[in-house]
């Protein structure tokens, strides 16, 4: 038996056959200090619910795997010190070991496919490292794209990583990539970058439908839908990139490498805007969570 749990008001989603939309929890353990962190996610989760459809913040307490979150326990997590960061090569060993731990994207995939859920709304993906033909530093984030049947919605992938070999990889795995309402792949912070997108779609409802479909087909794996931050709220590529470039400079200069290499970055991008990077990525996983919640709800109005 799995020792997953789930919260008493996703559980009355899934007996009632409402939509429901799975969060990660990362973004409040290593993206942001208290109480700004608590203040976001219940932000986050009450824009699921002002679109239709019901949260389910994921994270293992003390050894159980938790689809949804009480307030109690959003609380106590959000205050939390030593948390561990979990992705598909940790979640089982923290589980076993009693641990405590926040889910990344690729682990949020398979809580959510776990307990039945399709469609989950986060800031951004990993991807291909600056330099991985060197370090061979790849997200799981894509090989679980590949394999689980989870809708992502994401503002494209990470800005700092490299992005057209990041396209390249989802690529070469089958993982269909969606931008939503525009023909360029999002740049994170930013709205639009050069890059194309692979594939544009217009409506949740033919996203939905795309993603129901590769289920009649029996291909496995998941789609990232690239929903681009609000205008209002973006950094232009233009003041982000040489930005980028800077923190990118100082983490060789100081030789920061694996795991610690995102954190510095985005603590470095943090430092360099004044802190609008973090701003506008709270804005990001927003207009994500709304996406995602439209999406959720066509899903099952298609079924």
């Amino acid at each position: 038996m799995i020792p997953l749990v789930l919260s008493p008001e996703v559980a009355a989603a899934k007996a009632s056959r409402q939509p429901i939309v799975a969060l990660e929890s990362t973004i409040i353990t290593h993206g942001m200090p208290w109480p700004q962190n608590y203040e976001t996610a219940l932000a986050v989760e009450e824009i699921v619910r002002d679109m239709g459809a019901i949260p389910a913040t994921i994270a293992v307490l003390d050894g159980t795997l938790h689809v949804g979150l009480t307030d109690e326990q959003l609380t106590t997590l959000a205050q939390a010190k030593n948390v561990a960061k979990l992705s598909r090569a940790d979640l089982a060993a923290c589980m076993a070991t009693g641990g405590t731990g926040a889910t990344t994207v690729a682990s949020t995939m398979i809580a959510a496919a776990l307990a039945g859920i399709r469609v989950f709304a986060t800031g951004g993906i990993g991807g291909v490292h600056k330099g991985a033909e060197l370090s061979f530093d790849i997200s799981a984030d894509l090989q679980e794209l590949a394999q689980t049947p989870v809708a992502v919605i994401a503002a494209g992938a990470k800005a700092i990583l490299d992005v057209p070999k990041t396209l390249e990889v989802l690529e070469t795995l089958g993982v269909p990539v969606i931008s939503y309402r525009q023909d360029s792949f999002p740049a994170f912070w930013s709205a639009s970058s050069p890059l194309k997108s692979p594939l544009r779609m217009d409506t949740p409802a033919d996203i939905a439908r795309a993603h129901l479909m590769r289920a009649k087909l029996g291909l496995p794996g998941g789609q990232l839908v690239a929903n681009p931050i609000p205008a209002q709220h973006e950094i232009p590529p233009s003041e982000m990139n040489p930005i980028i470039a800077e923190a990118t400079a100082n983490a060789e200069e100081l030789g920061v490498t694996g795991k610690e290499v995102t954190p510095f970055l985005l603590r470095r991008i943090f430092d360099l805007t004044g802190g609008r990077s973090l701003q506008a990525n709270i804005a990001l996983v927003l207009n994500n969570a709304a996406l995602a919640a439209q999406i959720a709800a066509e899903m099952l109005a298609q079924e």
